[in-house]
């Protein structure tokens, strides 16, 4: 990869990251090691000698080693990056208001929605069992308690919220993004304490007609400027 040539800690670290790929690689090892066509699975669209390429780089550049048993995992520098591809997946929260379309998804994408969005401990969380359901898949569970909350496998009895549908329009649903009545028209079936979802407070959610209406308001004031200069 060419280099910025910039002494930047931005730059040296697109040196390093910034190649197509690359944080998706990371972001599928941040779950624990993985085999070559593990990653492969969770990369739909990658082609294999690029995926061998990447996973070169990044194992020359030490974020990623080979353990004995062929699987890749991250090193301890390459967790590091964990913050950056959180925070990121977190400021893309408008573009992710978007019907998903012809856009892949793997289950356990979910995982990395729910550190993203509720990483840490609020001690206004409120507690709330959130049944999802998405597809063929089987479903799992959200759980907030005593401010934190986590993702188990398999359903529960009596939760508190279920969601069913796409998996867009679901995760819409749960962090805000959607309206109830945006998300059934998307093919949700929403049941049990839906307003209850409110205080699952995600983090840094930013609602998708908030950057329209700053990058209108940004425009004005450019105009403004320019003709009180004039």
């Amino acid at each position: 990869m060419r280099s910025y040539g910039q002494y930047c800690g931005l730059a040296r670290a697109l040196d390093v990251v910034g190649e197509r790929w690359a944080l998706l690689v990371v972001r599928e090892l941040l779950d624990g090691p993985r085999r070559y066509n593990e990653l492969l699975n969770g990369l739909p669209g990658i082609a294999t000698n690029l995926l061998v390429e990447r996973l070169r780089s990044l194992e020359a550049d030490g974020i990623v080693h080979r353990l004995d048993d062929g699987r890749y995992e991250l090193t301890p520098w390459g967790e590091d990056l964990h913050e950056a591809i959180y925070a990121l997946g977190r400021w893309a929260g408008p573009l992710m208001a978007r019907p998903r379309g012809d856009d892949h998804f793997r289950p356990n994408w979910l995982h990395h929605m729910v550190v993203a969005r509720f990483e840490g401990t609020d001690p206004l969380r409120k507690d709330l069992i959130v049944e999802l359901q998405t597809g063929d898949e089987p479903p799992v569970t959200l759980v907030s308690a005593g401010g934190q909350v986590y993702l188990a496998t398999g359903g529960v009895r009596n939760p508190d919220v279920r969601l069913n549908g796409p998996e867009d329009a679901v995760v819409g649903l749960l962090l805000g993004r959607l309206g109830r009545a945006d998300a059934e028209s998307r093919g949700v079936t929403a049941t049990g304490n839906v307003r209850g979802l409110s205080g699952l407070r995600p983090r840094g959610e930013r609602r998708p007609d908030s950057i329209t209406n700053r990058s209108a308001s940004h425009r004005g004031r450019r105009r403004t400027s320019g003709n009180d200069g004039l």
